[in-house]
């Protein structure tokens, strides 16, 4: 059995992690640089970068803190935000990034999904979805632009299209769920990670260890994902890892 892994996320804005609430609301919380170096100290599996503005603000991911951050780390990191071509991807992968994610770019042209995957290798390839469910319609939706703007395209008939494009990865963020430390999505990451067929990382409501043991067990995920309980010291990794080793869950020292 694969190790589970635990992956730190830090939203960048404007040079500096930042977090919030249901995408919104937005906190300073320190120089992604120096949280990163500690997150590969103390545990951490991989880190995600995610560049929260680039796509409003029309402008490709800063290189130059992607530079700095990988001159840093001995552990694998992914980068997001303002990626819309091949170009952009070889780029960050030059700059030292491991894998990128896509998420906007992806929706408005699936077939970059393709091209992607075709010329850098789908193990590069993580496709974000972030995803809102509508009560009054009884399903998820995926969101762009940072959650902010719906589609009309229903996430698991999402989830089979970008699978079947190449993508390697699955990084399925419930909006809903966001910030709100409530737990993870765990029945939609469970019907994700059945229908996908690729690894999927759970992201959003991350709140105590019991909430990543349950996406695990129940949610089936290969890796989960959080921000503010890591950022805040609520919670350290090598506690988390020392308990999901004792519920019996294969994990990385």
């Amino acid at each position: 059995m694969l190790a589970k892994r635990i992956i730190p996320c830090l939203d960048v804005k404007n040079g500096r992690t930042v977090k919030g609430i249901n995408f919104k609301d937005l906190v300073d919380l320190g120089d992604p640089t120096a949280l990163a170096a500690h997150y590969a100290k103390v545990g951490a599996d991989e880190l995600v970068f995610l560049d929260i503005s680039a796509t409003d603000e029309r402008r490709a991911t800063m290189n130059s803190w992607v530079k700095k951050v990988a001159s840093t780390l001995n552990i694998p990191f992914t980068v997001g935000g303002g990626i819309n071509s091949v170009d952009d991807v070889r780029a960050l992968l030059d700059a030292g990034a491991d894998k990128i994610s896509i998420n906007t770019a992806a929706v408005n042209s699936p077939a970059l999904i393709d091209t992607i995957a075709a010329q850098c290798g789908s193990q590069c390839v993580v496709v974000a979805i972030d995803t809102f469910y509508d009560e009054n319609q009884n399903t998820w939706f995926v969101y762009t632009n940072g959650g902010k703007k719906a589609t009309e395209i229903k996430t698991i008939n999402w989830v089979k299209e970008i699978a079947q494009r190449g993508a390697g990865e699955i990084l399925l963020t419930s909006i809903n769920h966001d910030g709100t430390k409530n737990g993870f999505a765990v029945e939609l990451t469970a019907e994700v990670s059945n229908t996908a067929g690729i690894p999927v990382i759970a992201s959003g409501g991350a709140g105590n260890q019991e909430h990543f043991r349950d996406v695990f067990t129940n949610g089936k995920a290969d890796a989960a994902l959080a921000a503010s309980i890591f950022h805040r010291n609520e919670l350290s990794i090598p506690d988390l890892k020392k308990y999901l080793l004792t519920e019996g869950i294969s994990i990385r020292p």
